[in-house]
């Protein structure tokens, strides 16, 4: 049953980071193809990312209090609207006020999950067994390089309108393990017998959204400085098809480059648990906050399209082990009242750096090009980890409770 959990876990994470190419990666490709400019798209993109950072903190305020609907049932209830969303996209050929309208919807619905999709792991632990969040986001990324790869090269075949297709595909996965996921969740609650320990973690109070706000300043400084080290990484995600075309790339190139930076988070993923025995994770947040900087660096310096995919090298050590990092960081210090909060705070940061970086990222774009936007980018990495290298070591530590699972410290084994 544990191998079960893990397994149907690693799915959910995989299908929501493969709907994350159509939502994001590719929403570029789609939206120029309808006649958007760079900065129609980025107003777009950003319109979407304030959306979200607004429905976060509620969603989490829902999911840590709510006695009716389950994390996973919230979760359902975005998918099915997603799945809605996505298939009007059809309706509309060309560029349109209600097309623009749509898309915000998706995009914000979608990076609203992530904190739901990251807390789940927390949720499934209250089973009794042991849930590996980095391997369960490495199928994520494995999922998201196959997709991109094969939808990049669908997209040069066949025109834009697979992307709407394709991402129905998906949530319709998406639905169907979360389903499964639920169901082996009830059924190990059902076999384990309510114990001391069991009934002090469910008396635990949910924190309200004001109180962790005062609890927590630190940490949402915290926050602040991964918003500035993630504007780069929002760049790459939203304009990397135009970064690409000022060296002589093209989309079948972006969707490789996705793949083959997806397939680089892997090693930091799968072996997050043996590093966290080396290193700390404040150490470890350092580390990949540098990484993040000689990436957007070299990608600003890069003459050609191979350059860029040598950059994309600090990959490796930079996306994955600063997500992991982060989600067990907020594991270490937050109370399970507030652990959802704890996680959208987080990703609320970097959603707010690709309405930065939407907007920006498109304005200049249409009026300086790649170089210079690259090299704001760079500026504002050097600053954002400057924060982090001020911060993260002063963080507070809660071990106020002891929780259901004895390995719910996701990471740590």
């Amino acid at each position: 049953m544990k191998r079960s959990l893990n397994v149907s876990y690693g799915a959910i994470q995989g299908t929501y980071w493969m709907y994350y190419g159509v939502a994001i990666s590719f929403a570029s490709v789609f939206l120029l193809d309808k006649s958007y400019t760079n900065s129609e798209i980025g107003v777009i993109m950003a319109a979407a990312s304030i959306l979200a950072v607004a429905l976060q903190p509620l969603l989490a305020d829902a999911a840590d209090r709510s006695k009716r609907i389950s994390l996973i049932g919230i979760t359902c209830i975005i998918s099915i609207g997603l799945i809605a969303a996505t298939a009007s996209l059809y309706f509309f050929p060309e560029k349109a006020l209600s097309l623009s309208v749509i898309f915000i919807i998706i995009a914000a619905l979608h990076t609203s999950l992530q904190p739901l999709i990251n807390s789940t792991a927390f949720y499934l632990c209250e089973s009794g067994h042991e849930v590996n969040f980095g391997v369960a986001r490495s199928s994520g990324s494995v999922a998201y390089a196959v997709f991109c790869a094969i939808l990049g090269s669908m997209v040069t075949n066949y025109g834009t309108g697979i992307i709407p297709a394709a991402g129905v595909g998906v949530l319709l996965l998406l639905l169907l393990f979360l389903w499964v996921t639920r169901s082996f969740y009830q059924k190990c609650v059902s076999s384990r017998p309510l114990d001391r320990d069991t009934k002090d973690f469910q008396k635990e109070e949910p924190i309200r959204l004001n109180d962790f706000v005062k609890r927590n300043r630190l940490f949402i400084l915290f926050s602040f400085g991964i918003m500035l080290v993630f504007f780069q990484n929002s760049v790459f995600n939203t304009y990397l098809l135009q970064i690409l075309a000022n060296v002589g790339g093209n989309s079948s190139q972006m969707g490789w480059l996705f793949s083959f930076m997806a397939l680089l988070e892997l090693p930091g993923f799968v072996f997050f648990s043996q590093l966290k025995k080396i290193f700390s994770c404040q150490m470890m947040l350092k580390i990949a906050a540098v990484a993040f900087l000689f990436k957007v660096f070299l990608c600003w310096i890069a003459p050609s399209v191979g350059f860029i995919f040598m950059a994309f090298l600090f990959q490796l050590i930079s996306f994955p082990i600063f997500l992991a990092g982060s989600v067990h960081l907020v594991d270490e210090v937050m109370e399970k009242g507030e652990a959802v909060k704890g996680q959208s705070c987080v990703t609320g940061m970097i959603t707010l750096s690709t309405v930065f970086a939407s907007l920006l990222g498109g304005v200049i774009l249409d009026l300086s090009g790649a170089s210079l936007l690259l090299m704001l980018s760079t500026a504002l990495c050097v600053m954002g980890t400057l924060i982090v290298f001020a911060t993260v070591g002063r963080i507070r530590k809660v071990k106020a409770f002891r929780p259901i699972c004895p390995h719910s410290r996701m990471l740590e084994r």
